[in-house]
């Protein structure tokens, strides 16, 4: 089977195991983040199949819709990848990508390095900033039935994994528990380029947000 067939096919089994997705962690943003890193890729040396499968499959089985269980998503993208005949070098590649991509409260060390993973991890990243991600972090909380914001309620900007996790904050929040601190763990120089723009777009967006909260706009 040649690469371009095997892409068609990833694409078709993830537009189908996200059908009924929330609207923030569907096909769509596999798409988009599939977009994002084909564009870092074409200034980066590097294995193109394996970021492409890579990005199509990172979020196969997003562990926060499945009680925690981070095994889904892995063993989920490797059954599909050795039905498919994938070789073991591709699909072991795949599978590290899928397992240490994801933010995890920021404090989660990458068990493994690629220049591949730190091209898809860019890619997912970018993601959620800018205005897609402010569209994602709202349509997320009004999922989860999280308020807005409150001006009581602080946000806690060094969180555990576990803590992470159980977060049940304002969505405001989110953006300086996690989505204003992405610009500075990007990993690709393209990919410090785009997030540098929509980390501005963000902060005029909250400065917005709170002239609008407080009623001086």
């Amino acid at each position: 089977m040649s690469t371009s067939e095997l892409i068609i096919k990833t694409i078709a089994f993830v537009k189908e195991k996200l059908n009924d997705a929330e609207g923030g962690h569907d096909w769509f943003h596999i798409e988009r983040v599939y977009k994002n890193a084909l564009l870092i890729a074409k200034d980066t040396a590097c294995d193109l199949t394996v970021v492409q499968l890579g990005a199509l499959l990172h979020d196969i089985a997003d562990s926060k819709f499945h009680n925690g269980d981070e095994t889904i998503g892995p063993k989920t993208a490797r059954a599909f990848l050795e039905a498919e005949n994938v070789s073991e070098g591709i699909i072991a590649h795949v599978i590290n990508i899928i397992e240490n991509i994801s933010y995890k409260g920021g404090n989660f060390e990458r068990k493994f390095s690629s220049v591949e993973l730190d091209i898809v991890q860019d890619a997912d990243r970018l993601d959620a900033i800018g205005a897609i991600g402010v569209a994602r972090a709202f349509n997320y909380g009004g999922f989860k039935n999280r308020a807005l914001y409150n001006p009581e309620i602080e946000p806690i900007t060094n969180m555990t994994k576990e803590e992470y996790k159980k977060n049940n904050a304002p969505t405001i929040n989110h953006f300086y528990e996690k989505l204003l601190l992405l610009k500075d763990k990007m990993n690709t120089k393209k990919g410090k380029e785009i997030a540098a723009e929509r980390h501005r777009f963000m902060e005029s967006f909250l400065a917005q947000f709170y002239a609008e909260w407080e009623g001086l706009k």
